[in-house]
């Protein structure tokens, strides 16, 4: 920090492996946070926080969030807090919530939550306001409640991006039996997230989050996004797939969450072989086409006769060159969408399935000369159908997968040899 006048901080250590202790976990890094602030000669700090009416009965999520607020001034330095409901925003946890449960659900048993209001801003204006405290020297040692212009409860902003999504009305019964441990489990089961993250958010999510003072407004004037503005802006960033950041991106670098990686269910095999990495590029790059998969390869048939069946395009467009390759290319069913040469391909479906299919091979230097092959097949399902097609094919994928990897580390040591 040595050097700046001001330091944000965006810090959240709930994730998969913190579970239950990310409070005391944030707690010790905003304590250390406003040290170094200190330390440095900050001359402010500025937090984004949560809104929740300090009178009610506080979730864990959201009580801390008020801890951090404290210590991230203990050490001396002026925090400006920024409270906020949920930031509605391509990538942002919260809406990827709301999304996935509309997408995947026409008829919906929710918990009582979904009548909660809450006041949810678009992720513009909450730059808008964390840059503008910056430009507003009253701002500083402030709590200050930020929001969209409208209020509405969960069931109605489902129902409001369903319709953006070009989706059928949803239909939706709250009941009263659904605990916060069940409504993690159910989040869990229909989102990618786990419901050791999903628990603190559905707790959150029992408390109105409503903006009740005007601070913002009278300090910063500006016109936030309606709710439909917003949503509308998200939803065409993910649609054209420009989504640039997203809460999936956070987590260990090493040993990534189980929900890392997007909203995906994921097959990951790694193997090592005495093969030059060029070696192994070549035998990566010439996959498919007359080549077929290095195993299994009637089930590839299979698979392409079945597309073509339904109106796909099959194995049957085969690939322009047997050995190289370029973004954009065809390989039978898939096309290149991400190549860097000797490192990386990524595959990504154009058969018709219930979701977005990508296969993918990194190549990574093993010991002197060897290589390490990361293979991972994605699905992004789509509705509850991609959901079944993807556990209906699993125990294929136990076969045909290992082959596959098995018969690529093959024929690159054969050339080796």
């Amino acid at each position: 920090m040595q050097g700046c006048s001001a330091a944000y901080f965006l810090i959240h250590s709930m994730d998969t492996q913190t579970g239950a202790d990310y409070r005391s976990r944030d707690l010790a890094i905003a304590q250390t946070f406003g040290r170094a602030a200190k330390a440095a000669g900050a001359a402010r700090i500025v937090y984004l926080g949560g809104l929740g009416d300090g009178a009610d009965d506080l979730s864990g999520h959201l009580a801390s969030r008020r801890e951090v607020e404290v210590a991230l001034g203990e050490a001396g330095v002026p925090v400006t807090v920024l409270r906020a409901a949920m930031i509605i925003g391509s990538g942002s946890a919260s809406f990827e919530i709301l999304r996935y449960l509309v997408e995947r659900l026409p008829i919906m048993i929710t918990p009582r939550w979904v009548r909660t209001e809450a006041q949810p801003i678009s992720v513009r204006d909450v730059l808008y306001y964390l840059m503008q405290v910056l430009e507003t020297p009253a701002t500083t040692g402030q709590v200050i409640e930020i929001g969209g212009p409208e209020v509405k409860d969960y069931e109605e902003m489902m129902q409001l991006l369903a319709r953006l999504l070009g989706l059928r009305r949803r239909l939706i019964v709250p009941v009263p039996f659904f605990t916060p441990k069940l409504s993690s489990l159910w989040i869990h089961l229909i989102t990618p997230l786990s419901s050791a993250i999903a628990r603190p958010l559905a707790e959150g999510l029992r408390n109105r989050v409503v903006v009740q003072r005007d601070d913002a407004q009278r300090l910063m004037p500006h016109r936030c996004r309606t709710i439909e503005e917003a949503m509308a802006a998200a939803v065409h960033r993910v649609e054209s797939g420009t989504v640039e950041t997203a809460w999936t991106d956070a987590g260990p670098i090493v040993g990534d969450p189980e929900w890392a990686g997007g909203a995906v269910l994921e097959d990951r095999r790694e193997r090592t072989t005495m093969a030059a990495p060029a070696t192994v590029w070549a035998a990566v790059s010439a996959i498919g086409g007359d080549r077929g998969y290095y195993a299994a390869d009637w089930l590839w048939h299979l698979r392409g006769f079945l597309d073509r069946l339904i109106g796909g395009p099959g194995l049957r467009r085969g690939r322009r060159n047997p050995s190289e390759l370029h973004l954009g290319d065809v390989v039978d069913f898939w096309r290149v969408s991400a190549l860097e040469p000797g490192r990386r391909l990524e595959l990504t479906a154009e058969m018709l399935v219930p979701g977005t299919a990508i296969l993918s091979f990194e190549l990574a230097p093993h010991g002197a000369q060897g290589t390490r092959v990361t293979q991972t097949a994605r699905f992004r399902p789509r509705g509850l159908l991609g959901l079944a097609y993807w556990y209906a094919i699993a125990p294929l994928h136990a076969y045909v997968f290992p082959g596959m990897l098995g018969g690529l580390i093959r024929a690159a040591e054969r050339t080796r040899g």
